[in-house]
């Protein structure tokens, strides 16, 4: 009878497929973009899987996150968590907690690959201050309006927040599900060859672009 990752194991081989179970993960923001990209790496096989954030589920949150009308009020890390469980009987370390200064270390020791999905510039700066000063690989995804990015941490330099509330601004779904499926085929590349390439994606043109001209830092 054929596994659960059976087409992923056709096209990718099982070997391959292996290793993709050998790497863990921490994952820090479970909302537009952190909550799908977990689905869809989980369901590729992808794992150990950590999450972090402390939010819990909004109505708004429904239109372009994971979750549903049911799960508002619930901690998002947690709703993330026994979603994952019922699709496909992963355990994914949930953590509700705010990533601060004074945890950061802690939270992300350990990870062979860090994803930050955070939506404001605070906790993406806090994000890549920690994963330099400790040597962790690093991966930025994020998304305005129409444009989406996914950086590695070499060339990524933190955007300035949005005037006013940090998530009340034109949003597609069809943008983030664009962004999440170009990050996690970046992600999956990477543990596989260990190749990094940065992309960017705009929704208006329908178009998905290697980046360019970024000097590293």
């Amino acid at each position: 009878m054929a596994g659960k990752f059976h087409h992923e194991e056709i096209y990718r081989g099982p070997d391959r497929l292996a290793r993709l179970a050998t790497v863990p993960l921490t994952l820090c923001g479970a909302g537009a973009l952190g909550s799908h990209l977990a689905d869809n790496l989980v369901r590729q096989g992808v794992g150990p899987l950590r999450v972090i954030d402390r939010d819990r589920v909004e109505e708004h949150n429904v239109g372009t996150q994971l979750f549903g009308e049911s799960e508002v009020g619930a901690r998002k890390v947690e709703a993330l968590r026994n979603r994952l469980f019922r699709a496909v009987g992963v355990e994914v370390e949930a953590v509700a907690k705010e990533l601060t200064a004074r945890n950061a270390r802690s939270l992300l020791k350990g990870s062979g690959l860090v994803l930050d999905a955070f939506d404001n510039a605070d906790a993406r700066r806090l994000v890549q201050e920690q994963c330099r000063a400790d040597g962790h690989p690093c991966l930025h995804v994020g998304l305005f309006v129409d444009y989406a990015e996914v950086i590695w941490d070499e060339r990524y330099r933190v955007p300035r927040d949005v005037a006013g509330d940090v998530c009340d601004y034109p949003l597609a779904r069809n943008l983030v599900l664009l962004a999440v499926a170009v990050a996690s085929e970046v992600v999956v590349r990477y543990l596989l060859d260990g190749t990094r390439a940065d992309w960017s994606a705009t929704l208006r043109d329908f178009a998905i672009r290697p980046l360019e001209g970024l000097a590293a830092d």
